[in-house]
C-alpha cells in the first residue's frame, strides 16, 4: 500500500514539474513550381506548391540578390484568366508577415520583366514597378504585415497586360500580435506594406542571415533597401553586443545596431529623401543605438527629428531614452503625405553630430471589405455549372480589389452588412454550354441576369422566382426546355423577361401575362410549345405542374396495379391448367383400372357359369 502511495506521489510530481512546450509560431514557406519539398542552402524547408493553385511550373532565373536560392517558379498565362491565386487553408488566427518573391522564367521567349498587381485577402497591396528585376535592386519581393482571421489566406496575382505573372516563393510567418504597433488604428483593418528599409552606415545591404527565429525566418532576416538620399562616408562600425531596449515593442536583430551613420562637422544634419506614392499614409520607424565610443552618458548627444519640415520628435537623447549605451531605441510616427517626397532630417541641438542606425517605412493600406461568402460560394458553383472557360478566371474575391473584379460580375457595396454583394451577371454570347442550378437563388441580391446567346440547356430553375430584386432576366437564344416556372410570376420587380428562341413548352404563367399591363417587356417567341398569351397559340386544357405530377404518379400507380392484376390472373390460370392436366391424367388411370377390374370380374363370372353348367349337365362326353 505504501509503495502505491509513493508511486502516485511521484506521478503527481512528474505531472506538476513536467516542462510545458508551447507550439511555436506558424510558419509556411512555399517553393513555387517545385515538385517536391526542398531545403535551401541555409537548410530552410520549403514546401512544394501542389494543389494550392493553377498555373504552369517552370525553371526560374533569380532576379535579385535578395531572392531565395530556389530553382523553380510558377507562372500564370493570360489564357488561364486575369486573376490567379494561391489559396491556403488552416492558418491559425493571428498576425503575419506575408512575403511574395517574384521570379523570371528561364526561357528567352518569355517577357523578361512581367508587370502585374498583387492582392492579399482581396486587398491590393502592390503594383509591380518597371525595373523591379534589376539585380542591384531589392524590389523583387513584396512584404506585408496583416491579421488573418478566417483561417485562410488568398494571395492573388492580377494580369495587367504586361507579361505573365511569375512567382518564385511565398512565406507566411506568424509574428507577435503587437509587432509594429503604431497607434489606435492598429489592427485587422490595416495592412502595413513594407515600402523600404535602410541599414544606415552599411556599405552593403544586409541579408542572408538565418538565425532560426520563426517570427521572421526565411533565408534572410534583415532585407535592407538601397540607401536613399546622400550617405556620409563617416560610418562607425562596432562588434559590441547591442541589447534590445525595454521600451521596444518588437524583436530586432543585433546586427541592425552594429552600424550607424553619423553626420559630419561640415554638415551636422543627417537628411534622407525618398520618393513615395502621393496621398498615402506612412508609418515611419527610426532605429537608434549609441555605439559611438565618444558618447558615454546621457545628455552628450541630443537632436531633433523633422519629417518634411515638421518636427516629429524633439530633444532625442538616445542614451537617456534607451537606458544606456549600446541599447536599442525605436521611435515611430505616422504621417499623411500629399506629395511624392518624404524627407527625414536629424538636427543636433547638443553635441555636433546626429546618429541613426536604421530606417523602416511602411505604407498603411486599409483592408478591403470582402464579398459575402455565401454569394462567393454560389458563384463558384455557377462557374462549374456553366462550364465557364478558363479565360474568365473567377479566382479570389469577385468584387475586390475593385481594380480587378471578375469578368461578367457586377458588385454593389451593402452598408448594412459592410460586405459586397452580387447584383448583376452579364455572361451573354460567351459560348457557355452548361446549365443553370437551383443554387443561383443564393445570389439573392441580383437585379440583372443576362445569359443570352449561349448554348445552355435543361430546365429554367424555379428558384429564380425567389430573387425578389430581379428586374431583368434574359435567357434568350439558348436551348432551355420544359415549362416556364410558375414562380417567375411572383417577381413583382421584373420589367424585362426574354425567353425567346428556346425549346420551352406549356402555358405561360397567368401572372406573367398580367405583368404586360404594367409596361413590362416580355418576349416568348420562337418557342414552339408555348401558349396562353396574345401572340402565342391558344392552349388546350391546361394542367398545372402539380396536376401533371399527380397524373403522372396516378398513371404509374394504375400501371403497377394492372401489371399486378395481370400477373395474378396469369398465375391463377397456370394453376387451373396444371390442376386440369393432373385431373385428366388421374382419370385415364382410373378408367384403365376400372376396365381391367371389369374384365377380371367378367372372366371370373364366365368361369363360374361354365363350371356351374358343367356340374348341372354332368361331364361332357367325348366323341
Amino acid at each position: 500500500m505504501l509503495s502505491l502511495r509513493l508511486l502516485l506521489i511521484l506521478l503527481a510530481l512528474f505531472v506538476l514539474l513536467k516542462p510545458s512546450f508551447s507550439r511555436g509560431p506558424y510558419a509556411l514557406r512555399i517553393s513555387c513550381g517545385a515538385r517536391s519539398d526542398i531545403h535551401s542552402p541555409s537548410n530552410t524547408l520549403w514546401y512544394k506548391d501542389y494543389a494550392y493553385t493553377g498555373g504552369i511550373p517552370g525553371n526560374a532565373t533569380l532576379p535579385s540578390f535578395i531572392s531565395p536560392k530556389l530553382r523553380t517558379l510558377r507562372y500564370f498565362p493570360l489564357s488561364e484568366g486575369p486573376e490567379n491565386c494561391y489559396n491556403i487553408n488552416r492558418i491559425p488566427h493571428g498576425h503575419y508577415s506575408v512575403r511574395i518573391f517574384f521570379g523570371l522564367v528561364a526561357e528567352p521567349s518569355f517577357d523578361n520583366e512581367p508587370l502585374f498587381d498583387i492582392s492579399v485577402e482581396g486587398t491590393l497591396i502592390y503594383s509591380m514597378p518597371t525595373g523591379w528585376s534589376n539585380h542591384t535592386d531589392e524590389r523583387a519581393f513584396v512584404e506585408a504585415f496583416m491579421f488573418l482571421k478566417d483561417g485562410t489566406a488568398s494571395l492573388c496575382f492580377h494580369s495587367t497586360g504586361h507579361g505573365d505573372p511569375a512567382i518564385l516563393a511565398i512565406e507566411i510567418l506568424q509574428v507577435d500580435n503587437k509587432a509594429y504597433y503604431f497607434g489606435p488604428s492598429y489592427g485587422p483593418g490595416v495592412i502595413l506594406r513594407t515600402d523600404r528599409r535602410l541599414s544606415c552606415g552599411s556599405r552593403y545591404p544586409k541579408f542572408g542571415v538565418d538565425y532560426s527565429a520563426e517570427h521572421w525566418g526565411g533565408d534572410r532576416f534583415w532585407n535592407s533597401i538601397q540607401t536613399f538620399g546622400e550617405s556620409s562616408d563617416r560610418a562607425i562600425s562596432t562588434t559590441k553586443s547591442i541589447k534590445q531596449a525595454s521600451k521596444s515593442p518588437n524583436f530586432y536583430p543585433e546586427a541592425l545596431y552594429q552600424t550607424a551613420l553619423i553626420s559630419s562637422e561640415s554638415e551636422p544634419d543627417l537628411a534622407y529623401t525618398a520618393e513615395v506614392e502621393p496621398n498615402r499614409n506612412y508609418s515611419i520607424w527610426l532605429h537608434f543605438a549609441e555605439i559611438d565610443p565618444s558618447v558615454t552618458a546621457a545628455g552628450q548627444r541630443i537632436f531633433d527629428i523633422t519629417i518634411n519640415g515638421d518636427i516629429a520628435f524633439r530633444d532625442v537623447d538616445i542614451v537617456g531614452m534607451a537606458g544606456g549605451i549600446n541599447s536599442a531605441l525605436v521611435l515611430n510616427t505616422t504621417v499623411a503625405l500629399s506629395g511624392r517626397t518624404l524627407t527625414i532630417t536629424m538636427h543636433p541641438t547638443k553635441g555636433t553630430h546626429a546618429i541613426i542606425n536604421a530606417i523602416e517605412i511602411f505604407e498603411l493600406v486599409m483592408t478591403a471589405s470582402k464579398t459575402l461568402q455565401d454569394e462567393v460560394r454560389a458563384l463558384q458553383k455557377l462557374k462549374t455549372a456553366l462550364r465557364l472557360p478558363l479565360r474568365f478566371g473567377w479566382n479570389g474575391d469577385p468584387c475586390v480589389p475593385q481594380q480587378h473584379p471578375w469578368s461578367g460580375v457586377d458588385c454593389q457595396y451593402d452598408r448594412t452588412i459592410s460586405k459586397y454583394v452580387i447584383d448583376g451577371l452579364g455572361l451573354d454570347n460567351q459560348g457557355l454550354r452548361g446549365s443553370l442550378l437551383e443554387d443561383i437563388s443564393r445570389l439573392h441580391h441580383l437585379q440583372n441576369i443576362n445569359l443570352s446567346g449561349n448554348s445552355l440547356h435543361g430546365f429554367i430553375p424555379s428558384s429564380l422566382g425567389t430573387i425578389a430584386s430581379l428586374e431583368i432576366l434574359d435567357l434568350s437564344y439558348n436551348f432551355f426546355n420544359g415549362s416556364i416556372p410558375e414562380r417567375l410570376g411572383q417577381l413583382t420587380a421584373l420589367q424585362r423577361l426574354y425567353l425567346n428562341s428556346n425549346s420551352l413548352s406549356g402555358k405561360v404563367p397567368a401572372a406573367l401575362g398580367g405583368r404586360l399591363l404594367h409596361r413590362a417587356s416580355f418576349n416568348f417567341t420562337d418557342n414552339k410549345g408555348l401558349c396562353g398569351i396574345p401572340g402565342l397559340p391558344t392552349c388546350g386544357p391546361h394542367l398545372s405542374a402539380g396536376s401533371k405530377i399527380g397524373i403522372g404518379l396516378g398513371g404509374c400507380v394504375a400501371f403497377l396495379l394492372l401489371v399486378t392484376c395481370l400477373t395474378c390472373w396469369w398465375k391463377r390460370r397456370q394453376n387451373i391448367l396444371r390442376a386440369q392436366r393432373i385431373a385428366a391424367r388421374d382419370a385415364h388411370y382410373a378408367k384403365a383400372r376400372m376396365h381391367f377390374s371389369r374384365d377380371v370380374q367378367m372372366t371370373r363370372h364366365h368361369s363360374h357359369e361354365h363350371a356351374r353348367t358343367a356340374d348341372e349337365n354332368g361331364p361332357s362326353l367325348l366323341p
